[in-house]
């Protein structure tokens, strides 16, 4: 499992034992169920955060205590996630946030790279120089997600902009870095730089910078790349998650026509059957 995902199952472990006031081991099946419906209705958390809590809590009862599987499954349930569809970014919109949302020329690179590369965060965050395949035309991302290599694109464009990125900073390890060149840049400032570039742009907030990972992959799928080659450029495991993008813009929705106008009626034909 990745780090963060072991400290997040950890720390609900911790949390049911410091709510209950005893080792984890000593509570019982009733109590995790009502520590579960106190987590989404007392404290009203996301589905997606009980969720973590109820893996994590499975986690050490199967793992660690040993206790039957199928028992664990009636009583730690999980919750069904609500579906929300990605929101994309149109080309125009992000022609505005890359010109006029972006005042600083590492900015621009930075935002151009995440969406150019269909780029995680942390994974863009975390480029080195030498993960730039100008040969192959190609980004290697390293141990992204699930510990996993991938290849993604590399425009022909990004590759110039990158080229007149590292001849005025002059990166060393990390390609982005922080105040300090022998560290990354920090997640929290990645977050902000977007923001600023999308106010500036004066576009609508659609999920933070990972919406630029959302509009990469639906844009491919609207030009008519394979959903599987999607799947493999973002590093998803499973086609299902890939499938999500398969929603259909607004603005397409806009371009295609009921199936009604290819029918040819006239009016004197409707009134003359009411």
């Amino acid at each position: 499992m990745a780090s963060k995902t072991q400290d997040a199952y950890v720390r609900a472990v911790r949390d049911l034992a410091v709510h209950y006031h005893k080792s984890p081991d000593l509570v019982s099946d009733d109590e995790i169920k009502e520590y579960l419906v106190h987590l989404a209705q007392g404290r009203q958390l996301a589905r997606s955060s009980v969720n973590v809590a109820a893996n994590g809590m499975r986690c050490f009862f199967d793992l660690v205590l040993k206790r039957d599987c199928e028992h664990l499954k009636r009583t730690i349930p999980h919750c069904r996630k609500a579906i929300r569809r990605p929101r994309v970014y149109s080309i125009e919109e992000l022609e505005r946030l890359f010109t006029v949302g972006c005042v600083h020329p590492k900015h621009r690179v930075f935002l151009m790279t995440v969406y150019g590369g269909g780029l995680r965060l942390g994974e863009a965050c975390r480029l080195q120089p030498t993960q730039i395949d100008s040969a192959r035309m190609q980004i290697r991302v390293e141990q992204g997600k699930g510990n996993k290599d991938r290849y993604t694109l590399l425009s022909a464009r990004l590759l110039q902009e990158l080229r007149d990125y590292y001849r005025m900073f002059r990166p060393k390890q990390w390609l982005f870095f922080g105040r300090d060149q022998g560290e990354p840049l920090p997640h929290a400032t990645g977050q902000k730089i977007f923001y600023h570039a999308q106010e500036r742009a004066g576009l609508p907030d659609k999920g933070g910078i990972h919406s630029l990972r959302h509009s990469f992959a639906t844009h491919l799928l609207e030009s008519g790349v394979e959903i599987t080659v999607v799947q493999r450029l973002l590093g998803h495991s499973s086609l299902t998650t890939t499938s999500v993008y398969l929603h259909v813009r607004q603005e397409r929705l806009a371009q295609i026509q009921s199936p009604l106008q290819l029918l040819q009626l006239s009016k004197s034909d409707q009134l003359s059957q009411a």
